[in-house]
């Protein structure tokens, strides 16, 4: 067996943390900047929205593909290297052909840079189980990363407009060339290392179509992954529409262009509860966090459904942000608690290539429904939220060992993460 690198430590994980939110503050920046720059350069958003399909579409496709490919790849370092270099590279092209190269050259680029889209999101976070070793460091570090995921939400959109304002929509977006370019640089300098061998010894060989179907499995067959993905996703149907609902709730109370405002608050909101986690974890087991977490979201967004009062308002979606917040540090630690380390990368990806579908199902479903009252819309996504956190309490199994953590994971070999004490 070649030798292992030794783990990365604090360095090794304030890189890693580098290297996620540079990619993913131009992940987040860029579904604004490119609505922008095509209605710079054409006067309409029309081509944006065509190019930002495209740039979405293949998250869900790619998804069990980059999960299945990256434990097959001999060289880490080089399949993240090239991965985030090529949405670098796509984002960069997008912000020159955007508006002026033919619309089908467009598309392919924005396909090519979204097919990369999953490395960026659960790929960056499979990664953690190859750069620490198992155990309350590795643990404590999916709250970072949570953390890093909501700082990216915030800074990322906030970045575009200022750029755009200063100078153009097409400087933004390089400049978010740029940021990707700079966090591909950064990956290149991680400590890779193998993630753990089996219990049982040296794991037989497998081929792709195997490797992708095992991902698939693992999903459906281990209870606390199943659970934990059926209850994002629905929760993520109904967030997927907040941002189009908060636009339509602050003009229908005569406060038109305070539905930005309301999102912000939200996303500050969520980046509090990603630190206040990172900084005094609790002391309720992961899945249990996660149900709690969503009923919190819920009953927050179905008290600024009822109240009025823009000064609520902002309250109350910083309040729901702020329970939506710990939700993706128990994801990440559920996911890497109970996935079988050779479909590690690929429950990641597939988990989070679900929810970015289930988001853009949701975002259709309140266009659709647009004319309905928007305090009835938020309502509607509020009681989503109600209905995930039943959804995880129902489909998770019952637990026997300490904390609720079950003493042995259904069959898969795999150890379950211990909660972290302050």
């Amino acid at each position: 067996m070649p030798r292992q690198p030794a783990p990365g430590g604090r360095a090794g994980l304030a890189l890693y943390l580098a290297t996620a939110f540079f990619a993913r503050l131009a992940d987040e920046g860029t579904a604004v900047a490119v609505v922008l720059l095509a209605v710079h350069r054409t006067g309409s958003a029309a081509q944006g929205a065509f190019v930002l399909t495209a740039w979405m579409a293949p998250h869900v496709i790619a998804a069990p593909l980059v999960g299945a490919l990256a434990p097959r790849v001999r060289h880490l370092r080089l399949c993240y290297l090239g991965a985030l270099g090529g949405f670098a590279a796509a984002i960069a092209v997008l912000s020159q052909f955007l508006g002026r190269a033919p619309l089908p050259v467009t598309l392919a680029v924005a396909l090519t840079g979204g097919a990369c889209g999953p490395v960026v999101s659960g790929g960056l976070s499979s990664l953690l189980a190859v750069l620490l070793p198992a155990g309350a460091r590795r643990d404590r570090s999916y709250a970072l990363d949570a953390t890093v995921y909501n700082a990216a939400s915030v800074a990322g959109p906030a970045v575009v407009s200022a750029v755009a304002a200063l100078a153009s929509p097409g400087t933004a977006m390089l400049f978010l060339g740029i940021a990707a370019a700079l966090g591909a640089a950064l990956a290149g300098g991680l400590p890779y290392r193998r993630a753990e061998p089996p219990v049982s010894g040296a794991a037989p060989a497998t081929t792709l179509r195997t490797d992708l179907v095992a991902g698939l499995v693992a999903v459906w067959r281990i209870r606390e992954l199943r659970a934990i993905t059926a209850a994002t996703c629905l929760a993520f149907g109904g967030l997927g529409g907040l941002t189009t609902t908060t636009v339509l709730l602050a003009a229908d109370r005569g406060h038109p262009g305070a539905g930005g405002a309301l999102m912000t608050a939200f996303a500050v909101g969520a980046l509090i509860g990603s630190l206040v986690v990172t900084r005094r974890p609790p002391l309720l087991p992961d899945h249990r966090l996660a149900t709690v977490a969503l009923c919190g979201t819920g009953l927050a967004l179905a008290a600024a459904a009822l109240v009025p009062s823009p000064e609520a308002g902002l309250a109350l979606f910083a309040l729901a942000g702020v329970c939506d917040g710990p939700l993706l540090t128990a994801t990440l630690r559920i996911r890497a608690a109970h996935a079988p380390p050779r479909t590690r990368a690929q429950v990641f990806t597939l988990g989070a290539g679900l929810k970015f579908t289930a988001a853009a199902v949701g975002a259709t479903l309140v266009g659709a429904a647009a004319a309905l009252p928007p305090a009835l819309l938020l309502a509607v996504i509020a009681g989503v939220q109600l209905a995930a956190a039943a959804l995880n309490s129902l489909l998770r199994p019952r637990t026997s060992g300490r904390n609720g953590v079950p003493d042995t994971p259904e069959g898969t070999g795999a150890r379950p993460v211990p909660s972290v004490r302050p």
